[in-house]
């Protein structure tokens, strides 16, 4: 199984941080140097090493025209996938399954052409995804791609770029500004490396600009779910939709049981499905429960222009964003917003949200009319155990209920508290940086972390820690192109990378076409 570290644990080492450097909020080079830490130069630091690492550096080699000798990814990933692999597997999403993306969002092609759509044609040698494309989503499902098509792409990109030879493997523990500019930051051996013979030692790395992509602070189980855990010591009941969770799909296929399932996003309908596939596949006697905190039944929004679809609990809508927010009247309006006035336009835009399906939303009410699936609205007030029974107590508009259930699936989310993260509490406290109105990090539109300059050196933060800024999707694969393309043209702007026009832009697509190594 994939290794998923904890971004919210202590480190898992024997190393501590040097006394004299713990609460020093800029540290000088004698310093560390007295401290014991080795010191490695280089001029641009990615953390995090994930898919929001992978793309900003991607968009940095190819249109900045950055050496990869000047980058370095510090990360506890061998891979820049995994954590986002391990995420849609346990979510019921795996490899052969299509994801919720676009076809031009492409992480593995800054140009998006030839999208999602024109590959798979060209693989399969059929024309079903281009007329799929053509006729979206009017008079089909919009198309999206498969998750092999997409991880295959960004390992062909990532060998391409050298990405391997940027890499260093270890554990952040935090980012210190340098004095006279730039930043140290501060990366431990992971303990199996150390045992294959790595040397146990702090490196510092010392740089002009960092990036800083670690994805999300960590699963976010409500206070109820927490407290049920710690009280009954009881992992196995109660789950997480994020965590792995197989032992409930295989125990409901033994026999006959009720599973509690609680959300309305993608994930909540991916967990829907893999219930009404085993039933249909292996002929098990599965019962589903499905608590909707607001229950949607017909089209609904603030005003007219910004009405959604919604039937039986589920709200409706393609991707996570209208397409405006990616580059039209949307994204530009959002620019010039502060204060509330952007958080009003996040709940217009935001909520939890779900693909509409023709394929899972037949089965759906075949399941309906049958009665073994049943949603209901209200919210978890407390859970117990009764013999080998999960006990919820629900308040609704309609009173009080109780459900008895073998299994409850969680599928409310990954928004844990920035604090929680261990590299991004240390930027809260010694760092400089403050929380947006949405209460993750506080950055620029060009993805610059307020309150963290230090001389010429910059720290960016995109992905999911930066939710609630100018641009909102910043946890989608466009998104993370999107917030790359603006770290890269602010680099530009201050001379530190180079900016492509539409030569260089022409003979970089050849060379990726080519799969021409750079």
């Amino acid at each position: 199984m994939t290794e998923i570290l904890d971004p919210t644990a202590p480190p898992s080492t024997t190393l501590t941080v040097p006394p004299q450097l713990q609460d020093r909020p800029v540290w000088t080079d004698a310093m560390v140097a007295r401290a014991g830490v080795r010191i490695e130069d280089v001029p641009f630091v990615s953390v995090g090493g994930g898919m929001g690492s992978f793309v900003t550096v991607n968009y940095l080699r190819v249109a900045g025209g950055v050496r990869a000798s000047d980058i370095k990814v510090l990360s506890n990933l061998d891979r820049p996938w995994l954590t986002y692999e391990h995420l849609t597997r346990v979510s019921q999403l795996p490899r052969n399954r299509r994801i919720r993306s676009d076809a031009a969002s492409r992480p593995d092609n800054l140009w998006g052409f030839p999208s999602y759509a024109v590959q798979e044609a060209v693989a399969d040698r059929s024309l079903k995804p281009l007329l799929q494309v053509l006729l979206e989503p009017v008079f089909a499902d919009f198309y999206t791609p498969r998750l092999s098509m997409v991880l295959e792409g960004i390992e062909r990109e990532a060998d391409r770029i050298r990405y391997w030879d940027m890499l260093v493997k270890g554990e952040v523990w935090m980012i210190r500004r340098r004095e006279g500019g730039g930043y140290f930051v501060l990366l431990a051996p992971r303990p199996k490396d150390v045992g294959a013979g790595a040397p146990a030692v702090l490196t510092a790395y010392r740089c002009r600009d960092v990036h800083v992509a670690v994805g999300y602070s960590g699963l976010k189980f409500t206070p109820e779910m927490q407290k049920f855990r710690t009280e009954q010591n009881d992992y196995h009941h109660v789950v997480n939709g994020y965590e792995d969770h197989e032992h409930v799909y295989e125990a409901l296929r033994a026999r006959p049981g009720t599973v509690l399932v609680r959300g309305g996003g993608i994930v909540t309908s991916a967990v829907l499905e893999r219930l009404l596939v085993d039933r249909a596949r292996f002929g098990a006697d599965i019962r589903i429960v499905h608590l909707f905190r607001t229950y949607v039944e017909g089209r609904h929004g603030r005003n007219m222009w910004l009405k959604r679809k919604g039937e039986h609990g589920f709200a409706y809508q393609g991707f996570n964003y209208p397409k405006s927010a990616w580059g039209g009247q949307l994204k530009a309006r959002m620019r010039k917003q502060e204060g509330q006035s952007r958080v009003r336009t996040y709940d217009d835009i935001g909520g939890t949200t779900t693909a509409w399906r023709q394929h899972w939303q037949r089965r759906l009410q075949e399941a309906r009319r049958a009665g073994w699936y049943q949603s209901r609205s209200g919210n978890i007030e407390q859970m117990w155990l009764h013999g080998d029974k999960v006990v919820s107590r629900i308040s609704s508009p309609h009173g009080e209920q109780r459900v008895v259930a073998d299994y409850v699936i969680d599928c409310t989310g990954l928004n844990a508290d920035v604090a929680e993260h261990r590299v991004l509490g240390v930027l809260l406290t010694h760092g400089g940086a403050r929380r947006n109105p949405l209460d993750r990090l506080d950055v620029e539109p060009t993805f610059q972390l307020r309150g963290a300059d230090n001389g010429p050196g910059r720290i960016y933060v995109t992905g999911a820690a930066s939710f609630g800024g100018y641009f909102p999707g910043v946890d989608t694969f466009l998104g993370l192109q999107i917030s790359a393309q603006e770290v890269v043209d602010d680099m530009a702007d201050r001379g530190t990378c180079a900016r492509p026009g539409p030569i260089r832009s022409t003979a970089g697509w050849l060379a990726w076409a080519r799969g021409k190594q750079i």
